[in-house]
Formats: C-alpha cells, structure tokens, sequence
C-alpha cells in the first residue's frame, strides 16, 4: 500500500510538473496552437486592463481580483505593451496560414491586419492629446467610474472605493506622458484643447465633493444595492467617497490645471495635424487606418465634395416641396428645426419627453425586423442622457456596449444640453444610428458571436460606422421613415457624414482653418453652431476617425448592389445582413472578400 501510494504521489507530482512546463510555455513561447495563441493574446492583454475586465463583465465574481484597481497608464507599461505588439505579430507570422480553413483564415488576417496597422503606426504613437475635450483621462475617468463601474454590493462599494483613491497614481501616470509628448516629441495641442480642458477640470474642482458626479453616481449605485444596507454603512460609504475626493481626486486634477495654465501661452494655433513632426505621414496613416482601405486623403476629400453635392439636390427638393426656395441648404434646414412643431419644451419635462421617444422609436422599430435580419443581439438597449459634466464637449449622442455577462444593456447616450439642438425630424435616424439596427445590433452581435475572443472585440472603425450609417438608410427602405421631414432628418445626416470627409481631410491635409470647417459645416448641414463646433473640435483630435463613416457605407452599398446584381432573385437581404454581421467586425478589404465568396457560393448553389 505505501509502494502504491508513492507511485500516486510521484504521479501527481510528475503530472503537475507536466501542467506547470505546459502554461510556463504556452504563456511564455509559442503556443502548440493557434487557438490557444489567439486567445493568449487577448488574455495577456486584458490581465493588464482591470478597467476594461470590469467594463466588459466577463469573469465570474469569484475570480475578480481586479475592481480594486485602475489600469497601469505608465510610459514603462506601454512600452511593454508596444514590445508585446511585436512579438505577438512575430509569432502570428510563425503559423501556417495555410494549414487552416477559411474561417480560420478569415481570423488569421483580422488579427494580421490589425497588428500589422498598429505596427505601421508605431512611428506616431504619441501624435495625440491625452487629456482633450472630447475623450481625455480627465473626463474619460470619472465617465467610467459612474457608468461602467458596478456597485451591486458591499464589496464592490469598497472597490469603487479604492479606485477613487488610486487617482493621484492613475494622473501622475498620465501626466508623464503628457509632459514626453511636449518636451521630447512637440506634440503641443491646439489652443482650444487647453483651453476647453482648463475650463473643464476648473469647473470640475469647483463644485463641492457632495455636489461631484463622483459623489452622486455612487450615491445612486447604493441605493439601488439589495438587500439594501444599512443606512450607517452607507454614510460610511459616502463618507469615504467624499473624504477621497477631497483629498485625493481633486488634488490630482490641480497637478493637470497647473500644467495647463503653463502650457496655454505656449500652445499650438487651432491647426490640424499638418503642422506637427510628421504631420502629414502621420495623417495619411490614420485615414488607412480608420478607413481600412488605400485611400489617400486627397481621394477621400473629392469623394467627399462629390456626395456633399448629390445628397444636396436631394435635400433641396424636400426643402422646395415645404416652400423653402432661397437660402442654402444649411439656412433652410434651420429655419424648419427652429419651428415651434419640432422643438421640445427647454425644462426637464421636455428633456424627460426627449428620452421616452428616443426609446419608443427604438421599441418600434425593434419589433419590425423579422424580415431584415436573422441574427440579434441578446441584449436589449436603453436611452439615456450624457452626464451633465460631460455634455459641454460630448458629441451629440454616442453608444456604449452590453456587459458582457448581460448585467448592464446597451446604452444609447443622448446629448440634451440644449433642447433646440434636437429637432424631432432628425430623432429617428438618430436613433437608428446609435441604437437598432445600428451599433447596438452590430456590436451585440459581435460580442456574442463564435470564435476568438479577439473577434467579439477588435474595432474596426469603418465598419462599425459604415454599418451604423447604413442602418440609417436601411430603416428607410423598411419604411421607418415615414414622413418626408423624416426622410429629410435621414439625409442630414447621410450629408453631416459627407461633410466630414471635406472638413477632416479640409483641416488636416489641406490646411483649411478651424474657422473655415465650422462655416463650412453649417452651411451644408443646417446644424447648430454649438453642435458643429463640438464636431469640428472633435476631428482636430481624432484625425480621420470621422472618414470612416461615409466610406463604410459607400462600401456596404456597393456590396449589397454588386451581390444583388450578381444574384438577382436568389439574392436574400436577410442573408446578407447575417452574412455582413455575423462575422464581427472586419477591415473593409476582409468584408469585400467574404462577400465576393458568399455570392459565389449562391451562384454555385453551394
């Protein structure tokens, strides 16, 4: 019996040696394979992001060890994430694309393509502002802390806890980086940046902790806890909250003020990218990057002049059809959203009113699409308003996704800082954009599709915005704009996309002044100048984001026609709406490619 019980032991200790040079190696080296290199690439990142683990929700609570931290933002950190980068692509290269079917083909260049962008991108990696009106660490932070973080215990209240008292850390961390960019690379932002960033972070420090988003969110998130706590606990709670916020947060943002009164004299003129170092490498790389196609920007910008003049003639016809004959398209299109039928009252009621038709026309449409799609998401998606500290520089809607383990719905974000911005012929195709069939249906897919981890999450910015654009004309060709004032909201839109495409290659590549793109975007798109200033603020700090709206769609049109065409009766809308999401999202190039082999499979009868 002891001979038999030395052999177990001696087994289990073999066995778990075994284990042990086993996850030693597929951590370390080359994994055996390519499934398990896959999703060691997203693991070995997420396990550095303890903020993205808690946005997404994906592990069980037993294994969070992670809510109690915020993420390392260090320059020492993104090196070795910048080194990681090019491993991860060395060992990529190493497996036999070959070897595998198509769908693992099809997963091989995602990730190929992906990696080989950052790669090319490299040379630029500190061509950006972290702290800006639009998306900075200033902002991003305590958006994340109130929205994403989640308070459904005692334990997780002491997490959000002791988040609040790592932001001395988190900012100091940032502004390393902030500092390198200025002294060793000359990446100074443009005036307003400092400016709207000063103004910002003054006002933040301003109100009283009580009176903080810090303060109130929590406050909100305990009070929603069951069974509920006691109230002692929960003054403890906000005590402490307050008490960090006093002595740790707002400290935290006097370092970046400081910095910034510095810097203001000192800042750049309200350029585009153009006049940085590298300036324009750097442009013509973010437009193949946010694009995923060759285009240069002097392509994008004569597309963009060429679909800003076809969408005005059809606007212009609606606006004679309503007895507006003079005037620009922008001037008329003023005159019918300052009418007293399209606007809401300016009061909370009016702003309560904005948010319930948001979701009714969202639970309308939702219930009409049998006919248009076989996949859905499995979660369902709310309205709500953007943060009211945040809404001053925030676009005027945008969209957060699920959590993954279904806890929290997608989120349509609703800017309401001035009633008059929302005139209610525009709300569907806002609606549609942001919520079903856009992101929400195209991101919830994603997230619960088949495959890789790295398949539910990557981005590829034309896609998910081409896609998004396409809903928009997708609801009208399932007849949900049903009025010609709601066709004319749709292609407002459809123009305010096109437009972007002038202005953004206008700023950065051709030197046209922050001035000369707001007068420009009013005059074709009739929005408020509030509304464009905050657009046109927002493409002078993310160069080339906005291109891939208007080019995902074009792409998305043309592959439907051209499958349509190929296929005629045997063509299935249905299908292809699948065909198009069930793959997550892809480079433009790998979509055009799936596409060409679905309708050459339909042809076959295959």
């Amino acid at each position: 019996m002891r001979r038999l019980l030395r052999w177990f032991f001696r087994g289990g200790l073999l066995l778990t040696l075994l284990l042990g040079v086993v996850v030693v190696h597929e951590w370390n080296f080359k994994p055996w394979s390519l499934r398990v290199f896959y999703e060691r690439v997203f693991v070995q990142f997420a396990v550095e992001s303890p903020q993205m683990l808690s946005s997404m929700r994906m592990l069980p609570s037993w294994l969070d060890w992670y809510s109690d931290d915020l993420d390392d933002v260090s320059l020492a950190q993104a090196e070795r994430m910048r080194q990681k980068l090019f491993a991860d692509r060395a060992t990529l290269a190493s497996y036999d694309r070959n070897e595998l079917d198509a769908e693992g083909q099809l997963s091989y260049d995602v990730l190929d393509y992906f990696l080989a962008m950052q790669v090319e991108g490299d040379p630029f990696r500190f061509h950006d502002y972290p702290a800006n009106q639009l998306s900075g660490f200033q902002n991003g932070l305590p958006s994340y802390l109130a929205s994403q973080h989640p308070v459904r215990s005692l334990a997780d209240a002491e997490d959000y806890l002791a988040r609040l008292s790592q932001f001395d850390r988190y900012f100091a961390q940032q502004m390393e980086g902030v500092r390198l960019r200025i002294d060793e690379h000359h990446i100074v932002p443009p005036r307003f940046v400092v400016e709207k960033v000063l103004a910002e972070t003054r006002e933040f420090v301003a109100a009283k902790p009580e009176d903080n988003v810090l303060y109130a969110s929590f406050a909100e998130k305990l009070d929603k806890i069951q069974p509920a706590l006691p109230a002692t606990e929960r003054q403890r709670l906000l005590d402490g909250a307050r008490e960090r916020i006093e002595r740790v947060v707002y400290p935290a943002y006097r370092t970046l003020i400081e910095h910034h009164e510095a810097l203001l004299p000192n800042a750049r003129p309200n350029n585009g990218v153009w006049d940085l170092p590298q300036g324009p490498e750097f442009y013509a790389w973010a437009v193949r990057m946010h694009t995923t196609t060759d285009m240069s920007p002097a392509e994008v910008h004569a597309l963009g002049l060429a679909e800003v003049a076809r969408i005005e003639t059809e606007m212009d016809a609606i606006l004679r059809d309503e007895g507006l004959l003079e005037g620009s398209v922008g001037t008329r299109v003023r005159q019918i959203a300052e009418r007293e039928d399209q606007l809401y009252p300016d009061s909370d009621a009016g702003r309560a009113q904005i948010i319930a038709d948001y979701q009714a026309i969202l639970d309308e449409i939702d219930g009409g699409l049998a006919p248009h799609f076989g996949l859905r998401p499995s979660t369902g998606v709310k309205v709500e308003r953007v943060p009211a500290f945040r809404q001053k520089t925030a676009p005027g809607a945008y969209y957060e996704p699920p959590a993954f383990d279904g806890s929290r719905p997608g989120t349509f974000f609703a800017n309401l800082r001035e009633v008059s911005e929302i005139p209610r012929f525009s709300m569907r195709t806002l609606a549609y954009h942001e919520g079903i069939p856009g992101h929400h249906f195209q991101i919830g897919i994603q997230q619960g599709m088949e495959g890789p981890m790295f398949r539910k999450l990557l981005p590829f910015t034309a896609f998910a915005e081409g896609w998004a654009l396409y809903a928009e004309r997708l609801a009208a060709e399932m007849g949900f704009q049903r009025t010609p004032l709601d066709n004319l909201g749709r292609l407002q839109a459809e123009m305010f996309r096109a437009v972007r495409l002038v202005v953004d290659t206008g700023m950065h590549d051709q030197r046209w002044t922050r001035e000369q793109a707001i007068a420009y975007m009013i005059d074709k798109t009739g929005m408020s100048e509030t509304d464009v200033v905050a657009e046109i603020e927002r493409y002078l700090v993310n160069p080339g984001q906005a291109l891939a709206y208007k080019v995902g769609m074009n792409t998305l049109l043309r592959l439907r026609d051209e499958a349509r065409a190929e296929l005629g009766d045997r063509f299935d809308a249905k299908a292809f709406h699948d065909l198009v999401l069930g793959g997550g999202s892809l480079p433009l190039t790998l979509l055009e490619r799936r596409v060409d082999a679905w309708v050459a499979e339909r042809k076959a009868g295959t």
